[in-house]
Formats: C-alpha cells, structure tokens, sequence
C-alpha cells in the first residue's frame, strides 16, 4: 500500500511512496498526529541525486522489520531539501552541532512542537564498526524519549539558542574598501593546489564563485598570478574525468584531488555556475577550448535538462542499473568494438583508456596531454560513442523546476547567447524566463517548485534574487524591456518580504512564510551562492543602471554585516566578494539607443564581447521609463549610438565598433 507520499511531486518524495515505512510530507498532519500519540518526530531529508540517500532508503526504509520499529515509535517525515531548503538549512545546522559534521541522508529526531533533540547522517542497517545500527538508533531514541523528557526539553532550548545565535552576523565596524579584497585574495590562495588546480585536496568540489573573484582580482589590480590560478584551474576540471568528455556537462565533484573520478550527478546549479565561469575565462582568454566548454555544457542543458516548456529540470543521478557511474564509463573492448583498431588507438590513446581502467576496472575518458588538432580529429569517434551510449539504461533524473536554479542557468543562457554569437542561447533564456513567470508566481508571489502542472511551496529569498539577477542579465544583453520591469518588481517584493529592518540583511524565508522554529539567515556561499550575496551584486547593478540609492544602501548593509567574517574565511564568499569588488569600482555605463534591435546588435555584441564585469548594459528606447542612462540619448545622424558614461557623466557619443571598443 503506498504511504502519505503518494500525492506528492517530488521525484524524491515519490520514491519513498511504496517504502513499508508510514511516511508524511512535512506539514500539520504529522505534527498534530505526533502531539496527539505524543511520539517523537523522525525527519529525513535526501534529495535524488543523493548516492547515500539510496543506500539507506534500501537498507533501511524498504526493510520491513526496520520500518515497523519506526511506525510503531515514530511519526515519520520525508522532506526533499531542494523543495524545502529552508528546513534542511535549520536542520543542518542542528545536526552539525549535535555531531560536528553533516551530510545527506540527513536523519533528525524531533519533539512534536519540530524541536530537534537527536540527529545523524547516515545509519547502516546493523552496526558497524563504530556507527550504531539504524533499530539501536531508533530504540535508544525512542527509550529516551520516554525516560527523560526533561533532558530533551534542555538539550532542545540550547539548541534553538544556538540556531538563533548563528543568524546573527555580527556585522562589521571596519569600512569596506580594496584592501579587504587584497586580504581575502592573499587569505583563499594560500589553499590553492599549484599541481591539481582548485583548492585543497580530495574531494574537490569546482570552486566556480571562488575563480570569479580570481578573475575579477586580474581585472583590478592585472595581477597575472590570479588570472594562471583560474587558467590552470579550468583547464584541468575540463580536462578530467568530472567533466563528461563525452555529453558535456560537470559532474558533482571529484572524489580525488586531480578531477579524475567523480561523484556522477550532474546538478543544474553547477552546470550554470560553471558555465558562467568558463565564459568569463574565454572573453579574458579567448581560449578556444574554454568556449568549447561552454557550448559543451549549454549544449547538454538544452539536450538533457529542458522542459519542453522551457524550464529547466534540477538533477541527473550518478547511479543506472544500480550502480554508480556505470552510464558513463568504458570497457576497451566495447570502444575498439565500435571505432575499429586504428581510430580507437587514437581516442584512446588521447583520452587515457587502458585495459585496466582508471575506475573499478572501467575507464572515464580524461585528458592527460591536451591537444587541440588531435582533439577536433577525435569529433566523429566521439559521436559514435554518443550515440552508442544513449542506448543505455540512462540514470534517473529529477525533472521538478526550481525557481532559483532555472534563475542561475538563464543569465548564463543569456550572457553566452550574446557573447558566443548563440541566438540559441538567448532564446532558451526568453523561453525560460516566460516559463518561470508563467507558471511559477500566485498572487505576485513566487513558488519554488513545479512539477507536472502543478507549482507549490512559498519561495524563498535565493528564488526572488536568483531570479531577479537572471531577468536582470537577459534584459542586458537583448534590451528587452520587459525583463528589467520584471527584475524591478521582483526585487521590490524581495525587499518587502525579506529585509530585516532591526538586524539588516535578508532573511532565509519572507514574512509570509510559516513558522518555523527559527528565522534564520545565510550568507555563506556553499554549492549555490546565498540570497544574500546575490541580492547584494544584483541591488548594485540595478542601483548604477536606475540611480535608486535605497538599493545600493542595501546592499552596503548586507557586505557590511558579513566583511569581518569575510577576513576570516574569504573561501566561502566567493559570490560576496564579487559583489564588494563592484561596490568599490567605478562602473561603466553602457547605453546603446537605435532604430531598432538589430541596428543595435554590432554595438550591443561589443559591449559583451571583452571581459568587463563591473558594467550595467542599457539599450533600446522602451527602457527609458526605467532608467535615466536612456533618457536624452539621441542617436547621431540617425545611426545606432553607444553612450559610456561613469557616474551618468558620458564620453563622446560614439556609432562605430572600434570607437566604442576604444572607449570600453
């Protein structure tokens, strides 16, 4: 029989629908159902591409004896964190605290008013060496439910404490200014791995927001020592194993400290991340293989992770056929099978597959000598083993729509349409941005999630500013105005819903939004940027390009609450410091007006096509109404006309490319 899951659109949620266990969504059913039989709370949180959260679900959730322990003495809840990040993000944290590490599956124990008192990550099914059994866990928890209620209520009140207390940044009594940026520059490459690439050892995660700051330090101060970090740095994780030699597109991370052999789920955040990244580093480089890069995972994005509608889904797993990575990786006998003797000597050869494999004894192409001619020689052996691969079991993917993600892919959608030449690209960006306000906004309010028609769940701060920042760049870099109007009302209600007025900054979850046992704020830039960080660069951008001072004091009040933390550990604000770098810069001013949008174009395409990060880009006529950098910007001899201004103070109005290059 299924469980209470059932009705649910999470792939994840509906994974666990048919499990023996009696699971709940998160939500009041479970909890009155808990105050009533006055049984503690079991919450587990996972998502889909998560390898472990499999393992566990297997051993535990489908066994039958496991699940009766936990009908009987538990209230059970299921909660996909990419649906609800704001209880995996206070969960977390508790279990953090509770056991100085974390991870997912994530298992927490609460009392019926959502207090957590006990947590883990993953329990295996009996013990083992020193990690409890999963039936001890749940007995022991269950005993001391009963037993000794008092010492919950105790551990529980500390824990909120805590919880609170981590919300509160501290803020910064220290002005804001270059040096900071050259403090946190000195403090995140005293961890850079000169063999490797990247930071530290294994496992490596592709530290994409850390080499945008790398990259904007370059364009500051033309430090060459910064600007070899990201080369090098890109050049290997494009090289390894984690990128799909074959598909395009990065896998989660490395397991080892040289990009080899990754964790195999491909993450919609990253691939947009990423892509953004490798752009930025082809317009400082015009490296040809960066840019094949990109094209190569915007490529997979478009084949693999795009509703027909225009959405975009969130992950791909790394298991198929109950193994992982067994997709992606090569016998060297089904490669001389499909290519012949001589043409599989070569992509072997170039690609590094032995008879013994690089990976349980199977082989993930990587690239050890890069060569750019044997490579394009490399184009038709590559396709057949594309297409041989397609006819196999593929891995599952999660096709649910997250509002902050899809955000994230369409200004890189958007940014390499103009900067690549790719009208492809732009218009998977328009499509994307009419999808998302089409069907993922109540009220003028966002949701988070949809998934088969239906969209669900209030959205939180990093869905109103990821998308934001993404209409903001697609209006950039077409001139339609719509996309700004969208961007501006967005981030008003963003302002409305989120700001704290009291301690600054913006919360995790709007005003609106239920209850929960903390407001909690985040400002780290872990795997996806926070809200903050990107409301902070998105707030300036749109404070430069409409003069709203109120936006820019916003953003000065977040990058304040968070600069002595930034001292301390420059690694997790990457995104942050981005956002300071522009704050401390004189922008450029960018206004193109012409007859029409493809009079535009030459100019608009120059703007874009060097690596000028602290910029606001605005052209067409219909835009005016919202920002003064168009007002009173007649065209010359009635010929499309670019205006660099600094300050709203203009150069010489220019109509040629050279000139306006010049100028830039």
């Amino acid at each position: 029989m299924p469980n209470h899951l059932i009705n649910e659109t999470s792939p994840y949620l509906l994974q666990h629908a048919h499990n023996p266990v009696d699971w709940y969504a998160w939500g009041d059913e479970a909890f009155e159902k808990a105050r009533r039989e006055n049984k503690p709370v079991l919450l587990s949180i996972g998502y889909s591409a998560c390898h472990w959260c499999h393992v566990m679900a297997h051993e535990s959730f489908e066994n039958n004896d496991i699940a009766e322990l936990m009908n009987e003495h538990f209230v059970n809840i299921k909660v996909d964190r990419e649906e609800r990040p704001d209880l995996d993000q206070i969960y977390m944290n508790a279990v953090q605290m509770m056991t100085h590490h974390g991870g997912w599956p994530m298992t927490v124990f609460l009392t019926p008013d959502a207090v957590p008192f006990y947590g883990g990550t993953y329990f295996p099914p009996q013990d083992h060496y020193n990690i409890p059994g999963f039936p001890r866990v749940l007995l022991g928890v269950a005993e001391a439910y009963k037993e000794r209620q008092d010492e919950i209520r105790e551990t529980g009140t500390s824990l909120i404490t805590e919880l609170r207390r981590l919300s509160e940044s501290g803020g910064s009594d220290n002005p804001i200014g270059p040096e900071l940026l050259d403090a946190a520059y000195a403090g995140m490459i005293r961890n850079y791995d000169s063999v490797n690439g990247g930071f530290g050892g294994a496992p490596k995660f592709p530290p994409a927001m850390a080499l945008e700051f790398l990259l904007r330090t370059y364009a500051r101060t033309g430090n060459h020592e910064a600007l070899e970090m990201v080369s090098h740095t890109c050049t290997k994780m494009a090289n390894g194993g984690m990128y799909d030699q074959l598909g395009g597109g990065f896998h989660r991370y490395s397991t080892d400290s040289k990009w080899l052999v990754p964790h195999f789920e491909k993450m919609l955040y990253d691939n947009a991340l990423l892509s953004r990244l490798y752009l930025h580093y082809f317009q400082v480089s015009e490296d040809g293989s960066a840019r094949a890069t990109v094209e190569g995972i915007l490529d997979y994005v478009l084949r693999e992770m795009t509703h027909p509608s225009g959405g975009f889904y969130s992950t791909q797993d790394a298991d198929s056929e109950g193994h992982e990575g067994k997709f992606f990786v090569w016998d060297i006998q089904e490669i001389r099978d499909a290519l012949g003797e001589t043409a599989a000597a070569r992509f072997c050869d170039y690609y590094n597959i032995t008879k013994a494999g690089n990976f349980e004894g199977k082989n993930i192409p990587n690239v050890t000598r890069p060569d750019g001619e044997l490579q394009a020689s490399l184009d038709e052996s590559r396709r057949i083993l594309f297409d041989l691969r397609e006819k196999r079991v593929k891995p599952d993917r999660d096709e649910k729509i997250l509002t902050a993600w899809n955000g994230l892919m369409m200004a890189s959608f958007a940014e390499a349409g103009i900067v690549l030449n790719r009208p492809n690209y732009t218009d998977a960006a328009r499509r994307n941005a009419e999808f998302v306000l089409s069907n993922l906004r109540e009220n003028e309010m966002l949701l988070r999630t949809w998934k088969n028609g239906r969209a669900k769940f209030n959205a939180y701060l990093e869905d109103y500013a990821f998308l934001a920042e993404g209409l903001l760049t697609l209006f950039e870099t077409t001139g339609e105005a719509r996309w700004l109007k969208e961007s501006l009302a967005l981030t008003d209600r963003m302002i409305e819903e989120f700001w704290d007025n009291e301690g600054g900054g913006f919360f995790f979850t709007g005003k609106s939004h239920e209850n929960l046992i903390v407001r909690s704020k985040d400002y780290f830039d872990n795997a996806t940027p926070s809200g903050n960080s990107v409301a902070a660069l998105m707030l300036l951008r749109l404070a430069t390009l409409t003069g709203r001072e109120n936006y820019r004091n916003l953003a000065t009040a977040v990058l304040r609450e968070i600069g002595d933390q930034i001292r301390r550990y420059p690694s997790g604000f990457g995104y942050a410091l981005s956002a300071m770098d522009f704050l401390l810069s004189t922008p450029k001013e960018v206004a193109i007006v012409g007859k029409n949008q493809a009079d535009m174009e030459p100019l608009l395409a120059e703007t874009w096509r060097r690596y000028l990060p602290n910029k606001v880009v605005a052209s067409g006529v219909e835009a005016a109404e919202f920002t003064p950098l168009l007002q009173d910007r007649p065209m010359i001899n009635g010929s499309a006309t670019a205006y660099v201004c600094e300050h709203f103070t203009c150069k010489q109005p220019v109509t040629d490319v050279a000139a306006l290059r010049q100028q830039l």
